[in-house]
């Protein structure tokens, strides 16, 4: 299984720290963000490698932060050509360019890059494993215009999902869906049929929501509390969240 990170954007509603920074690479509890999520993800058994898909306008930072790791998995670093937020390729583009670019032909783990999770991937990927399907990632929101601003889902009884909603107006249930997902080898590889058919390529989940309707996708529900770098109140807040548990 390989690791694709969705790491490409930029992080407007973070300006001027992020004007000619990626936000993946800023620092969280004395090392970057990425770093929180590839060294728990570097010691899964089943990872075979990790992709950081990221755009024109910071590969050079991409590439001196790769060359200053020592993950066991390799680490390729991707520019997908784009050098300004109006021209991104968009999130779902960027997992075509990952899997076409280096022609992966097995399953993955696309993630965000600019989040923090207190709990391993592990669990997601063995939960993948079992069950044999795509799956993506979910937990409770109750309030109703977080609910409105993320993609919603419902599942039955064994975590398979019924329904999946990007940004509901009413939505049919409260379980969220954060940019996490493992796709099977022969479902990632459809993205090029789900953009002809109308997918949002901007969303990350867009693709999961339109993979749902077509064949059997799982939920697995987060065993913690992801912390959503999404603007610079987000970001002191969790750096000062890290700072005071002095976590390692």
């Amino acid at each position: 299984m390989k690791c694709i990170v969705l790491a490409a954007g930029y992080a407007t509603r973070l300006y001027p720290l992020t004007e000619n920074f990626p936000k993946p690479l800023l620092d969280v509890g004395g090392k970057p963000i990425l770093n929180w999520l590839l060294e728990d993800i570097d010691e899964i058994e089943d990872i075979t490698g990790i992709v950081v898909v990221s755009n024109h306008k910071f590969i050079r930072q991409f590439n001196e932060w790769r060359d200053q790791q020592h993950f066991k998995n390799p680490v390729t670093v991707l520019d997908d050509g784009s050098v300004d937020n109006d021209h991104r390729l968009g999130a779902v583009k960027d997992i075509q360019f990952s899997i076409e670019s280096l022609n992966i032909r097995e399953d993955v783990l696309v993630i965000a890059g600019d989040n923090i999770l207190d709990f391993s991937f592990d669990g997601f990927v063995n939960y993948a494993m079992e069950k044999g399907t795509s799956c993506v990632m979910c937990h409770e929101e109750n309030e109703l215009k977080k609910q409105q601003r993320t993609a919603i889902i419902t599942v039955d009884t064994q975590g398979l999902i019924t329904s999946y909603e990007e940004k509901p107006e009413i939505p049919k249930g409260n379980l969220a869906v954060p940019p996490f997902y493992c796709y099977k080898a022969e479902d990632i590889w459809r993205i090029s049929e789900a953009v002809e058919d109308g997918c949002n390529i901007d969303a990350p989940g867009s693709f999961a929501a339109w993979l749902s309707k077509k064949t059997s996708v799982h939920a697995w529900v987060m065993p913690g509390k992801r912390y959503d770098i999404g603007d610079m109140q987000s970001y002191e807040a969790v750096k000062e969240i890290f700072a005071k548990k002095n976590w390692q």
